[in-house]
């Protein structure tokens, strides 16, 4: 039987490669998303699979959600933590909104869904838990506190579940993207862009599949005796020690 995998923000960007990649390797997958109705459509008519609306910053959106993800395609086995944005500013300039909103979205959602899951992870004795975490979670970044922080909040939050779940057949592991040549990067100047692929030893950005192919590997039933860990998936731009 087909294994049931929930992908937040799993319309665009990294979220619709993880999306289209579990869904060619034989998942019966659920794609949740916040707000662009068009891109849910194309996504759910282009890859056969369900998406569900919600907000992943509200504990009882993310209830919800999950409710209707098990009511159509069953209990979840894997789920991958992708939804995240970016409200930048230096912390001189920064408004308690923008702080807020991005560790809402970004760290607390991490808490919000995998609650929601982990018992019957647990009761099953089977689970993979897959957070996406940033290289900017590594290295910090100037103008991203707020996402700097939400996302090294990631790393220590995977650390800590992968501890609590390791004997309950469940892993829990994080991937720390670095620059990926996706809608986000498109509003870069090309000045910008050039010095941020300059600093890149393999010379490119990379690329959606690439983060959807990592996750894919930790999200198989061999994979289990990789739990705790971050893959980075950066080019060589930043190796964490």
């Amino acid at each position: 039987m087909a294994k049931v995998a929930f992908v937040t923000g799993g319309t665009r960007g990294i979220g619709l490669a993880v999306t289209a990649r579990l869904k060619a390797d034989g998942f019966k997958v659920a794609a949740g998303y916040h707000g662009d109705q068009a891109a849910a459509e194309k996504c759910a008519s282009e890859h056969a699979c369900m998406v569900v609306k919600g907000n992943v910053g509200d504990f009882a959106d993310c209830t919800r959600a999950v409710q209707a993800v098990e009511a159509e395609l069953g209990p979840i086995d894997v789920l991958v933590n992708n939804a995240g944005i970016t409200r930048d500013a230096m912390l001189h300039k920064m408004t308690p909104e923008q702080w807020n909103e991005v560790i809402m979205v970004n760290l607390a959602s991490i808490f919000n869904t995998s609650r929601q899951v982990i018992e019957g992870m647990r009761a099953r004795g089977y689970g993979r838990i897959i957070n996406i975490s940033s290289i900017n979670g590594q290295k910090g970044q100037m103008g991203q506190t707020n996402y700097s922080a939400a996302k090294a909040g990631v790393i220590g939050f995977t650390k800590a579940l992968a501890l609590e779940s390791a004997n309950k057949g469940i892993t829990v592991n994080a991937v720390a993207p670095g620059y990926i040549d996706t809608e986000m990067m498109a509003g870069v100047p090309s000045g910008v862009l050039e010095k941020i692929v300059g600093g890149i030893p393999v010379g490119r950005l990379g690329k959606a599949e690439e983060i959807a192919a990592c996750v894919a590997f930790l999200a198989r039933e061999d994979a289990s005796f990789i739990t705790g860990s971050t893959v980075t998936v950066n080019g060589g731009q930043y190796v964490a020690g």
